[in-house]
């Protein structure tokens, strides 16, 4: 069964570590309007699966902000946290198909190594007992084709590596969780920060391998009839410039960065549609929030992002 053509399927994934600062209404607004331009789905998912590092009723304000700055979402909030039988079963059956091993290397012992993870534990046949789970990356794609920053050439030593799908605290990885619901929720195009140049190599290898038929009846499980796939197939992918402080810190929750104003939408909805490259006119900037929104969809063009890794703010 061939994959059926699908609407544009766009998504947001905050994670909920913290408040929406400026740099994720950037990357939420040229997510959300590249997938209206394309008359397509946006979907919201909170990726709640780092426990330590999640802020009590960080996700309930998340939702709340999108909502007061005009970016409806069209179906139900995905919580990653609901997800973690699936990503079970996916492990299970890449333990099955000899695709992935239990690793005891510390950061530290990798670092101490060169940086790059070298197969240590590959064949050492280790137990369950609070080691990590690496995948065996076969496909080691190391270059993609951006929707914006053109041809990137991701660092030849990192693509090899085999990475971690499950930590050794028993927390799924990032890596894992990220392409299992893209591909669960037959997302066919991502619009993120450039800060995920590097891992989106990563992503697209983890698709391939799981593009092979042994996986399949995973993912038909998990999809209703119009999702359904056995040819599971990667997102298009575009990153944005990453929003910096003068020092040259990305905006970003760990940084402490500002979080918007919930209450006075406007200007910050402006300002990130002149970071987009967009050229709002001034008086759009008093204008009602969905007002700003319909102006945004209609004149959005996604040629007009800078084709640039980062953008200091003023």
């Amino acid at each position: 069964m061939m994959r059926p053509l699908v609407q544009y399927r766009g998504r947001f994934a905050p994670s909920p570590s913290g408040h929406l600062h400026f740099g994720s209404l950037i990357t939420a607004l040229a997510s959300y309007l590249e997938a209206k331009k394309n008359n397509g789905t946006w979907l919201v998912r909170i990726e709640d699966i780092d426990p330590p590092r999640e802020k009590q009723g960080a996700s309930a304000h998340i939702l709340k902000t999108l909502d007061a700055f005009g970016l409806h979402w069209d179906e139900d909030i995905l919580f990653q946290s609901t997800q973690t039988d699936y990503y079970q079963h996916i492990i299970e059956q890449l333990f099955a198909e000899h695709h992935c091993y239990y690793c005891q290397c510390t950061r530290a012992k990798i670092k101490a190594n060169g940086g790059i993870y070298q197969g240590h534990c590959r064949h050492l046949n280790l137990d369950n007992n609070q080691n990590a789970i690496r995948v065996i990356n076969q496909v080691q794609i190391d270059q993609y084709s951006d929707l914006i920053q053109g041809q990137v050439q991701c660092n030849k030593a990192l693509a090899k590596e085999d990475f971690i799908i499950r930590r050794k605290d028993g927390l799924f990885a990032y890596q894992l969780a990220v392409v299992a619901d893209d591909i669960y929720q037959n997302i066919s195009h991502v619009i993120r920060g450039c800060d995920l140049l590097e891992p989106t190599a990563r992503q697209l290898s983890f698709y391939q391998l799981l593009s092979d038929k042994a996986f399949s009846h995973l993912f038909q499980s998990k999809q209703d009839n119009n999702h359904l796939s056995e040819n599971i197939k990667a997102p298009v992918f575009g990153h944005i410039p990453l929003a910096v402080t003068e020092q040259g810190y990305k905006l970003s929750k760990q940084n402490k960065a500002p979080a918007i104003d919930n209450h006075k939408p406007q200007p910050a909805l402006f300002a990130a549609l002149q970071y987009l490259g967009q050229q709002p006119p001034n008086d759009l900037k008093h204008l009602p929030v969905d007002e700003i929104i319909q102006w945004a969809i209609t004149h959005w063009q996604l040629d007009s992002v800078p084709k640039k890794q980062e953008i200091q703010l003023n």
